[in-house]
């Protein structure tokens, strides 16, 4: 299915009516050679409340309206290599009626049986849709995730239970229930990890990534088409009893539209989001509509002389591994939506302030008939999903400069310690001045290439800490949380929009 960006809108594939992902947990390594990012992503679901609770019929009402809205999602077309013969794909290898591979050039599966892409070797055409029960042969549920220009290798479900400590989070009772089946005393464990209080996130950070690293306790069904990911458990057919923690295997492709590998001005490598018109679906398969909601970590691989810097709420210290390469990691505590997550990795350098001693006041004659005080900040909660508010924060309310980084190719890093050191601290106290307190405990400004579409990233502002500026030969555009800075070099002017 071809898409006309100028007319069309993108399509949401994923069915997040049954389950919600609340958390991912990438763990990513960048290879500028082949101009790929490769590793995996650990998912966790939370199913929606009327599958976990109420009477069997409800429930199996509430949960089977999956196959009527599924019955309206053609498939698209993934392929055209012919299948000769079924049987060719055997139970051994993992090859099923759901995802039917044929065999020869195009076959990507891999030595041990996984499924590999499917964009070659998928049976499912745009003549079908996934409720045929030629091609499904059963009423199985599929979880359905976004997705573009990806190379799935595996899907297996996680055994969160092998976590040592992991059984605090279920109650003695329900574990003597849920211990009748090992799938459902799985699920109960990631549904008390992702419903922990918001005051207990650290250590629901700590378990999402232990649980990421615990061993599969089996191999899922799955089938890629051109805007989804379509993942089956064999003989569940009620999304309650759909694994809550996945793991996928992928890849990305050198020519994947969420990515933009390139130079900088020092003709080095780099590579980042280019707020792409297909978010991030060609950077990790995820949830795409409104509703979907998650936080996320990422432990993300370059080689030393790269750094790695992404829209987390946290200054990374990076850690050499085992290979020489540096680990970088980076969360979230606020739930935002999977287009939001932003990366960029290169050769840049810290531009770093010479003398503390200069650091900019409050402004407070900016915006002089606005009141100082955050009208968000009272006695009552802020009406939103729970976690760590910086609005419900006494100190982070009276916050007029956060914490800011500026990181620039060396070749730029005189132009920005002579301009962006004194002009971002007045930028951060007129929009405290104006806005009240700032969303987000810190600020990273990167400085790109000129071939960066420069408004591609206005739509990352409302949710990024972290936020790219292409410095062009005669305007910076600066993007903040909260203000557009435009500022032309010959003149200096400034002014804040």
């Amino acid at each position: 299915m071809e898409l006309d960006f100028t007319k069309d809108d993108l399509p949401l594939m994923a069915n997040t009516n049954h389950m919600l992902v609340k958390h991912y947990v990438l763990d990513l390594d960048v290879d500028f050679k082949n101009q790929v990012t490769e590793g995996k992503i650990v998912l966790f679901f939370e199913a929606d409340s009327m599958c976990r609770r109420g009477g069997t019929e409800q429930m199996e009402e509430a949960c089977r309206s999956w196959s009527d809205e599924a019955c309206q999602v053609q498939a698209p077309e993934t392929g055209s290599v012919p299948v000769s013969n079924a049987s060719d794909c055997s139970s051994e290898s993992g090859c099923n009626d759901f995802a039917v591979c044929g065999k020869g050039e195009n076959d990507t599966s891999d030595k041990n049986g996984s499924h590999g892409n499917r964009e070659q070797a998928s049976g499912i055409s745009s003549s079908k849709n996934c409720c045929d029960i030629e091609i499904h042969g059963s009423e199985d549920f599929s979880l359905v995730l976004d997705c573009c220009d990806l190379s799935v290798l595996k899907v297996e479900e996680v055994d969160v239970s092998l976590v040592p400590g992991i059984e605090k989070f279920t109650s003695a009772a329900r574990l003597t229930d849920a211990s009748k089946d090992t799938g459902e005393f799985r699920n109960q464990i990631v549904h008390e990890l992702v419903t922990l209080p918001a005051d207990r996130w650290k250590e629901q950070l700590h378990y999402y990534k232990r649980c990421s690293q615990a061993p599969a306790c089996g191999e899922l069904l799955f089938v890629t088409g051109s805007w989804s990911l379509e993942i089956r458990k064999a003989g569940v057919q009620l999304p309650k009893d759909f694994p809550r923690a996945l793991r996928i295997w992928y890849k990305t492709k050198p020519g994947g539209r969420s990515l933009s590998w390139t130079t900088d001005q020092n003709d080095r490598p780099c590579v980042y989001t280019a707020g792409s018109l297909l978010n991030n679906r060609a950077l990790f398969p995820c949830q795409e509509p409104p509703v979907a909601m998650s936080t996320w970590q990422a432990t993300v691989r370059a080689e030393a002389c790269f750094v790695v810097l992404t829209s987390g709420e946290n200054t990374a210290e990076p850690t050499e591994s085992e290979e020489g390469a540096l680990n970088w990691f980076y969360y979230v505590t606020m739930p935002v939506p999977a287009s939001t997550f932003t990366i960029a990795v290169g050769c840049w350098a810290e531009v770093k302030r010479k003398n503390y001693a200069t650091d900019i006041q409050r402004n407070d004659g900016i915006f002089p008939l606005f009141s100082k005080a955050d009208v968000r900040l009272s006695d009552q909660a802020c009406d939103h999903v729970p976690y760590p508010c910086r609005f419900q924060d006494p100190a982070a309310t009276s916050q007029v400069v956060i914490p800011h980084r500026i990181f620039a190719p060396p070749c730029l890093q005189k132009s920005c310690e002579e301009i962006l050191l004194q002009l971002i601290p007045q930028c951060l106290s007129a929009a405290y001045a104006l806005l009240g307190t700032h969303p987000f405990s810190r600020l990273d400004v990167l400085i790109v290439p000129s071939n960066f579409s420069s408004l591609g990233m206005a739509r990352y502002t409302y949710f990024s800490s972290f936020h790219i500026c292409p410095l062009l030969s005669t305007l910076i555009v600066l993007f903040t949380s909260v203000a557009i800075v435009l500022m032309y070099q010959c003149p200096v002017q400034e002014s804040t929009v």
